[in-house]
């Protein structure tokens, strides 16, 4: 009898103490995570090493493009979770290669004559513990988003995509966004650059 008592009680402490592990790791996940990486298209993971983001300190969520993947990609992370979004864009002027760390967002329609909305994005790069070498080289400028490739524009100083717009108009309070210059408003490039970013591994 006291034999089978002893097992019963080792089984008890073996059990015990795998929770307690089983604990600890959950309890060291969520004090490593960050916050939210999105990502619009996953050959754009890429860039996070250029940016020295740790993507296993984030949740990483791939949205897909577009308005109608970003809602349905976002609606269940909270409003005032820390929320980075990573991905190419393309410019009039600004260099291929440069990053840019978005001010506000706006929609990209160059024919509507009314005022539109201007979404302040209120999380700097420098918050977020990039490369020195790219902080130092990096633009701040506002990023147009459309629903569409953008390939000619008279704006200059400033970035076009297709998500951040649609991630700012969804309230969240700790929002940054960093775009990689991919081209200058030729899509042939952006495929390019984004094949070749894809390579380097």
């Amino acid at each position: 009898m006291k034999k089978y008592t002893t097992l019963i009680i080792l089984a008890g402490l073996i059990l015990i103490a795998g929770v307690a592990v089983q604990v600890v790791k959950q309890n060291k996940t969520k004090d490593v995570m960050k916050g939210y990486l999105l990502i619009a298209e996953e050959q754009e993971l890429k860039l996070l090493p250029e940016l020295g983001l740790n993507p296993d300190e984030w949740k990483v969520v791939i949205t897909g493009v577009g308005a109608i993947n970003i809602m349905n990609a976002t609606r269940s992370i909270p409003k005032d979770a820390l929320v980075v979004n990573v991905g190419y864009a393309g410019s009039s002027n600004f260099e291929i290669g440069t990053w840019v760390d978005v001010t506000e967002a706006r929609l990209h329609h160059p024919k509507v004559t009314y005022p539109e909305p201007t979404l302040t994005l209120n999380v700097r790069a420098q918050e977020l513990g990039l490369k020195p070498e790219v902080l130092a080289e990096m633009k701040q400028a506002v990023c147009y988003s459309g629903v569409d490739f953008v390939t000619e524009s008279c704006f200059r100083d400033c970035a076009f995509d297709m998500e951040v717009t649609f991630i700012a108009a969804q309230g969240f309070t700790r929002l940054c966004s960093l775009k990689y210059v991919s081209d200058n408003l030729d899509i042939h490039t952006y495929r390019e650059v984004g094949a070749g970013v894809a390579a380097r591994d």
